[in-house]
């Protein structure tokens, strides 16, 4: 009787690398071009997930033990941070609402300008005097520019002053809400005329000796009526909001709402000329 050998001789390691090869290139085919192999897949995904959780669980709790462990300075550092970055965003917002605004009032002062029959000239408010007692703005365009003593200053909405100093580069403005300053005006519905003066209140001017039986009343638009030449006829001054009438005395008084916007506005228009001959000589 043959003595059978202790040890069987198995396939050699090239055959079992071939072979494992050859299952595997079959799997990968299996899996490429069917889905047999998708039920399977997902139970190795169940079965492996909390592998996969136990394996993030240091770098979890290192994140976490860092938060709870950040110190004071590191906290009040990222606050000053964060305040330093809300501060530079409030300040870019407000800047594109003044640019914003600046490009409103540009095209307003425009669309006033096509109405002008005069040549104007866009200038910016760069001061405005210290002196509470009087109401006098510099502007930045001077006799170089073609502002002279006595050039009429507007915005969109109506008249503001008239030049009172007039140097190389800059111009100083007397408002015609200044408490020295007279204009010339009439009504635009009958004509009636009067003097519109000032009150030292930018949102006021006043109409003195009046006669009673004048024909003015609530809502009269007033314009500059061109009297004693120094301002142009028609532009706006002001709007009527009352009328006092006291029979014992000789005269009404009238106050008048300025429809310049004397304390808001930052660029004017100063009529310096006729338009057509300053057409005719460029």
């Amino acid at each position: 009787m043959p003595i059978k050998p202790l040890f069987t001789r198995g396939p050699s390691p090239e055959s079992r690398i071939l072979v494992l090869g050859l299952v595997a290139a079959a799997l990968i085919a299996i899996n490429l071009y069917t889905d047999w192999l998708q039920p399977l897949r997902e139970r190795l995904a169940g079965f492996v997930a909390p592998f996969y959780w136990v394996t993030g669980t240091p770098e979890r709790v290192g994140d976490w033990a860092g938060e709870q462990w950040r110190t004071r300075e590191e906290l009040l550092e990222e606050n000053s941070r964060l305040k330093r970055q809300v501060l530079l965003l409030e300040q870019r917002s407000q800047l594109l609402a003044a640019v914003k605004a600046e490009n409103t009032q540009l095209k307003e002062l425009m669309n006033s300008a096509d109405t002008v029959d005069e040549r104007v000239l866009v200038a910016q408010i760069i001061g405005i005097s210290p002196d509470p007692l009087e109401h006098v703005l510099l502007i930045d365009k001077g006799r170089d520019d073609g502002v002279e003593l006595g050039t009429p200053i507007m915005d969109a909405s109506g008249l503001l002053g008239q030049v009172i100093e007039a140097g190389d580069s800059s111009s100083r403005v007397l408002l015609i809400t200044d408490a020295s300053h007279a204009i010339p005006v009439q009504v635009l519905r009958n004509s009636v005329r009067a003097v519109a003066e000032g009150t030292g209140d930018l949102y006021r001017l006043k109409l003195r000796h009046l006669a009673n039986t004048s024909d003015i009343r609530e809502g009269d638009l007033l314009l500059s009526s061109g009297l004693g030449g120094r301002f142009p006829a028609g532009y706006p001054v002001g709007e009527v909001i009352s009328v006092q009438r006291d029979p014992g005395r000789a005269f009404a008084e009238a106050e008048v709402q300025p429809r310049g916007r004397m304390n808001r506005s930052r660029f004017v228009l100063a009529v310096i000329g006729d338009r057509n001959d300053s057409l005719g000589t460029e």
